[in-house]
C-alpha cells in the first residue's frame, strides 16, 4: 500500500480537529475565508470517506487483504496502543456523515451560522466526534469521541435564541451528561474486571472470567447498554428527544438526525462481538433489544400521530427510525442486518432533508395558523372564500418557491413513510422480505410484530404528514417564501441521493449485505486488530 494511503483512517478525525481549531483562532470578521475553510474541510472528509469505502470494498489495488484496515496511532499495535478500525460498515457511516454534514453546512451558510457564536468550529468538532465513534477500536476512545461529539452538540443545540430552545437544550445537556457519567463508570468496571478495553480482545477476556467477575461484567455491560439506548433515543429514555430536536435550528436538526444512529451503531458493533463469542449480556443479547425497539417504534408512531407541528413530527420520525433499527438488529438471526443498514442510510438522509425543509415550508405563515386549523376541524367550521364573490377567479397561482417546497415535501413524505419511488420503499420492502425469509428460524410472533410495526408506522406517518402538509400548503392567506439556492440545493441534493439509491439499488444493497457479512466475521476482525503471534520456530 502506498505510504499516504495507509494514513487515510486518521484523516476523518485529524481534518475536522485542525479545521475547528483554526476557526476558533480566526477572527469572526473574516467571514468569507472561514466559510471557505469549512466547506473545503467537509469536502475533503467526503473524498477521504469515498476512498476508505473503496478500500474496504476491495475496489482499489491497494485495498486491505481482509477488507478491514487497522491504523495504530504512534505505531503501537493493539491491545497496548490505540487503534482505528475501518471495515465496510464504518466506511459507510463515515460517508453518510460527510454527505449529511456537507448538506447541513451549505444550508447553514445562508443565515443560520450567523445566529450565534462559534457555529462553524462546533460543527467541525461534531463531525470529528462522529467520525471517531465510527472508527475507534477500543471502549475508552469510544467514550472520548462520544464526549467530543456531545460537547459540540450542546453548543449547537443551544445555537440561536428563544425560551423553548434553551429549555429543551438544557434538558438535552443534563440527560447526556448523566449518561456520560454512567458510560465512564461502566468502562471503569469493564477494565477493572477484564484488564482491557480493546473491542477485539474483550470477548476472549470475558469468556475466561470466573463466575463472580462475570456477574460484575454483566452489570457493567447493562449500564453501558443503557447509555447506548439513551443515545439511540430508545423508550423510555427518549423523553428529551422530541423537544430537543424539534427546537434546534434547521441545519442542526439535520445533522442531529445521525446522532441517534451512533447509539444504534455502538449497540450493534459491541453486541455482535459479544454475541458471536457467546458472552453477550442484556441488552446486547437475547430478545431484549427486539422488544425495546418494538416499543420505541410504537411510542414514536403515537407521537407522530399526536404531533401538531412539523418540527416535532420530524423529531418523532427519528424516534420511529431508531425503533425500527433496534427491532431489526434485535431480530433472531442475521438476515435483517443488511437491509437494516440500507434503511439506516435512507432514513438519515431523509430525516436530514426534512428538518431543513420544515423551516422553509413554515416561513411567512401566520402565527397560530395550526391552532386555528385544529379549532376549525374540531368544531366542524369551514372558511369561506369564494361564496361571497362568485365572480372572482377560482384558484391561485403557485410561485416557483411554493412549487419546489410542495414537490420536496411530497418527496419527503414518500421517502419517510416507505412509499415508492424513493429508497425508503426499497429499505422497508427489503426488511419485510428478510423477516419473512427468517421464518424457519425466527418465532412467528416476532415476524408478525415486526411486520405490523413497520406497516403501521408507515401508515401513521403518511396520515400525519398529509394532515400537516395540507395545513401548511393550502393556506391561501400566506405569501410565497423567499428561498436561496444555498437552502434549496442541499434539500434537493439529499432527495436526489435517495432517489438514486432507489433507482439503482443493486450496488447499494450488495454493499450493505457485504457490510453485514463482514460485521459478523468476528474472526477476521479480531485477527486484523490483534494479530496472533507466530509460533516459535523449532530448532533443526
Amino acid at each position: 500500500m502506498s505510504d499516504w494511503l495507509q494514513h487515510l483512517p486518521i484523516l476523518p478525525i485529524l481534518m475536522p480537529m485542525l479545521t475547528g481549531t483554526l476557526l476558533l483562532l480566526s477572527s469572526d470578521s473574516r467571514h468569507a475565508p472561514r466559510i471557505a475553510l469549512s466547506l473545503l474541510a467537509v469536502l475533503f472528509q467526503l473524498a477521504v470517506a469515498l476512498a476508505l469505502l473503496a478500500q474496504a470494498d476491495g475496489q482499489l489495488t491497494s485495498a486491505w487483504p481482509t477488507s478491514i484496515g487497522v491504523y495504530a496511532l504512534g505505531g503501537w499495535a493493539a491491545p497496548f496502543g490505540i487503534v482505528l478500525v475501518v471495515d465496510r460498515l464504518a466506511a459507510a457511516m463515515l460517508l453518510l456523515t460527510a454527505i449529511l454534514g456537507l448538506a447541513a453546512l451549505v444550508y447553514s451558510i445562508a443565515r443560520w451560522e450567523k445566529a450565534g457564536v462559534h457555529y462553524l468550529p462546533l460543527f467541525q468538532f461534531l463531525l470529528m466526534g462522529l467520525n471517531g465513534t465510527f472508527l475507534t477500536g477500543d471502549l475508552f476512545n469510544l467514550f472520548v469521541f462520544f464526549e467530543v461529539m456531545l460537547a459540540a452538540s450542546y453548543g449547537l443545540a443551544l445555537h440561536g435564541s428563544g425560551g423553548p430552545r434553551v429549555r429543551a437544550g438544557l434538558h438535552y445537556v443534563a440527560v447526556n451528561l448523566l449518561a456520560s457519567l454512567f458510560f465512564l463508570i461502566a468502562a471503569a468496571l469493564i477494565y477493572g474486571v477484564t484488564g482491557t478495553l480493546n473491542l477485539a480482545e474483550l470477548p476472549q477476556r470475558v469468556a475466561a472470567l470466573n463466575i463472580g467477575d462475570r456477574q460484575l461484567f454483566d452489570v457493567a455491560a447493562a449500564i453501558l447498554g443503557v447509555v447506548f439506548l439513551v443515545k439511540a433515543g430508545a423508550w423510555p429514555l427518549n423523553f428529551w428527544l422530541p423537544a430537543a430536536y424539534g427546537n434546534t435550528v434547521p441545519p442542526v436538526g439535520a445533522i442531529f438526525a445521525i446522532l441517534t444512529k451512533v447509539g444504534v451503531y455502538a449497540l450493534l458493533r459491541i453486541g455482535v462481538l459479544l454475541q458471536e463469542s457467546g458472552v453477550a449480556p442484556a441488552p446486547f443479547g437475547g430478545t431484549w433489544l427486539f422488544y425495546c425497539g418494538l416499543i420505541t417504534m410504537a411510542i414514536g408512531t403515537l407521537g407522530v400521530l399526536a404531533a401538531q407541528k412539523l418540527d416535532r413530527l420530524a423529531a418523532f420520525l427519528v424516534v420511529v427510525s431508531s425503533g425500527t433499527l433496534l427491532t431489526a438488529f434485535g431480530f433472531t438471526g442475521t438476515l435483517l442486518t443488511g437491509p437494516a443498514i440500507y434503511y439506516l442510510i435512507s432514513s438519515v438522509l431523509g430525516s436530514g432533508a426534512f428538518f431543513m425543509l420544515v423551516e422553509m415550508a413554515e416561513r411567512n405563515r401566520q402565527q397560530g395558523a395550526d391552532l386555528l386549523a385544529i379549532s376549525f376541524e374540531a368544531f366542524g367550521m369551514e372558511k369561506r372564500h369564494d361564496s361571497e364573490h362568485p365572480d372572482e377567479m377560482v384558484g391561485v397561482a403557485i410561485p416557483a418557491a411554493m412549487a419546489f417546497l410542495g414537490l420536496s415535501f411530497v418527496s419527503c413524505v414518500l421517502l419517510l413513510t416507505g412509499l415508492p419511488p424513493f429508497s425508503g420503499f426499497v429499505g422497508k420492502f427489503a426488511l419485510l422480505g428478510a423477516s419473512l425469509a427468517s421464518l424457519p428460524h425466527a418465532p412467528l410472533l416476532h415476524v408478525g410484530l415486526f411486520i405490523a410495526g413497520l406497516l403501521l408506522s408507515g401508515l401513521a406517518g403518511l396520515i400525519a404528514l398529509s394532515r400537516l402538509g395540507i395545513r401548511v400548503f393550502w393556506d391561501m392567506q400566506r405569501q410565497s417564501p423567499h428561498l436561496q439556492w444555498l437552502e434549496a440545493g442541499p434539500v434537493a441534493a439529499l432527495l436526489v441521493v435517495c432517489l438514486w439509491l432507489a433507482l439503482l439499488p443493486e450496488a447499494a444493497m450488495a454493499y450493505c449485505a457485504a457490510a453485514s457479512q463482514s460485521l459478523y466475521d468476528i474472526g477476521a476482525y479480531i485477527d486484523s486488530v490483534v494479530p496472533q503471534p507466530l509460533p516459535p520456530e523449532i530448532p533443526q
